[in-house]
């Protein structure tokens, strides 16, 4: 199965409910194929294991979410959601659109349970594990037994990854929300109000599931690799290690245990001898990306031939090109520029003098701009444009027609030189199995990367903190949706420790509410199911 040339119809059942009582919301995804005509072929299986792969990046069946899976309130795919979730509120992005696009709350963190953004990717995050558990229900041996070996063999496959899937939905609600609705393949579909997973018991759950799927002695192991865009155990390696690094936050205290089991989950990957990192930085964010298997791990895939999406690398490429200044479209590979977020200036200081830096990853169009606010967070003249992602292959020639159909940059959710950040911060925290040089050296690959392999980009012991692999981790990843779980990992989010202009409303920032750490369940679900709840808001 070629995902990123497969055909991602809407082959699922009526069965598919939301989990959380939403059926009486409008949520429920419209269809008039049952769950029985689907599961009739083995060859429907992959066609739906395609789409649970698609709901990640595409909102429905027609161009950029016409037809929608969802009647959400933006109207957006999940990627522009998530981005938004983990990107807005931070010091990496500075939005254009308040307004139009509802963003003004995530903005200036002032969000409450009836945040539309908030309220969209939640939904969007049980939709896609109600198409798991659906997936799931049809998956089990005496269903399959009818089939031919080599066909059952192939969906054990497609079970895993879709197991796979559903851990990684469920780790982004307990990294988003904390808590959420318990359902599982086994949940009645209607006439049932689940229970509600604390945060330690989704941590329990995720690395329950993620634990067998890359142990081969389970029998239910995902493949050592698989089909760029498709889940392997590298991937879920790297979830793992996300999850242990991120133990604290999630169960509320430390263990040191955990960050040595983010350490052996990275080593798992760094051994791998697939695995190197791609030598020059920008091949990862151009429309070529699928071919840097070597280090991007999984990705939203998009493809601008196939299926169209203003979400996933589309939203990337067109939204960080200005509309109202000089830069060329062109230049990225565009017909226009959508302008709908610059840089906030305290991500593009941790490069020193972008004109000067010998960091290849500065990658900022400065042309009269200014790199810090005066006023307004909307105006497009003040805060850098970012060049990170473009829509040019790597001959630096356009891969679409972006005004028309959407970009085909994928949008890399797991990279290798982030496993090697992971690996030296739960180092630092005191987790066994990587000695202090060893950790030096992984932080120092990724930097003579950085610097075309000048060993003037090298750090030295004495460099090597916890606070220089945060701002580390704003160089290396900026606008890969990780910069708000690691700014809360490392209690900067909410606190008054570390400001960025318009933090909290002001220019000039300020401290918000530590409730801000998480976000609430929205009001419409919390109000359907009484086992949820929103303590902290």
């Amino acid at each position: 199965m070629q995902i990123r040339t497969i055909l991602y119809t809407a082959l699922f059942g009526l069965g598919l409910l939301t989990a959380s009582c939403v059926g009486d919301l409008d949520q429920m995804p419209t269809t008039e194929t049952t769950s029985s005509e689907v599961y009739a072929q083995a060859s429907n299986y992959r066609m739906v294991l395609a789409k649970i792969y698609a709901s990640y990046v595409l909102a429905g069946q027609g161009q950029g979410g016409a037809d929608g899976d969802l009647t959400t309130i933006n109207g957006q795919d999940f990627s522009r959601g998530y981005f938004n979730l983990q990107e807005a509120a931070t010091d990496e992005v500075a939005n254009t659109w308040l307004s139009g696009n509802n963003l003004s709350d995530l903005t200036y963190i002032s969000w409450s349970e009836k945040d539309s953004w908030v309220s969209d990717s939640y939904y969007w995050l049980y939709f896609n594990i109600s198409l798991c558990n659906e997936f799931l229900r049809h998956c089990t041996e005496s269903e399959i037994a009818r089939f031919e070996a080599s066909e059952q063999s192939e969906i054990r496959t497609y079970r895993a990854e879709a197991r796979f899937m559903r851990a990684l939905s469920y780790w982004m609600v307990l990294d988003l929300y904390r808590q959420g609705p318990k359902v599982d393949e086994n949940t009645p579909v209607s006439g049932y109000i689940p229970e509600a997973f604390d945060g330690p018991e989704l941590f329990d759950f995720i690395e329950s599931e993620l634990t067998t799927l890359v142990d081969d002695a389970s029998g239910q192991a995902l493949p050592d690799t698989n089909e760029y865009g498709r889940a392997g155990k590298p991937v879920a390696w790297a979830l793992l290690a996300r999850l242990y690094l991120n133990s604290a936050v999630y169960r509320g205290s430390v263990d040191v245990q955990y960050y040595t089991k983010c350490i052996s989950a990275c080593q798992e990957i760094i051994g791998n001898p697939s695995f190197y990192l791609e030598p020059d930085y920008a091949k990862l964010f151009n429309a070529d990306n699928h071919k840097r298997t070597h280090e991007i791990l999984f990705a939203m895939v998009c493809d601008a031939t196939t299926s169209v999406t203003w979400g996933g690398g589309t939203y990337l490429v067109c939204g960080s090109c200005g509309n109202s200044s000089s830069q060329d479209p062109a230049k990225y590979g565009l017909s226009s520029g959508w302008g709908m977020f610059r840089a906030r200036g305290e991500i593009v200081e941790k490069f020193g003098d972008v004109a000067s830096t010998a960091d290849s990853r500065a990658m900022f169009y400065t042309d009269g701009q200014s790199q810090y606010f005066t006023g307004a967070i909307d105006n497009q003249a003040e805060g850098y444009f970012y060049e990170k992602f473009t829509n040019l292959t790597d001959e630096g020639v356009a891969a679409s027609n972006s005004a028309a159909t959407g970009c085909s940059t994928d949008y890399p959710l797991f990279r290798l030189a982030d496993v090697y950040l992971m690996a030296a911060e739960a180092c630092l925290r005191g987790g066994a199995g990587l000695s202090r040089s060893e950790a030096l050296d992984l932080v120092n690959q990724v930097r003579l990367r950085a610097y075309r392999q000048d060993e003037s980009g090298k750090i030295t012991d004495a460099d090597l903190t916890l606070d220089f692999l945060l701002d580390e981790r704003g160089r290396e990843l900026y606008l890969e949706s990780v910069r708000r779980t690691d700014l809360i990992r490392f209690d900067r989010f909410s606190t008054d420790s570390y400001l960025w202009q318009w933090k909290g409303g002001v220019l000039d920032g300020r401290a918000v509410n530590a409730r801000y750490n998480i976000y609430p369940i929205p009001d419409t679900d919390h109000t359907a199911n009484p086992n949820l709840s929103n303590p902290l808001y």
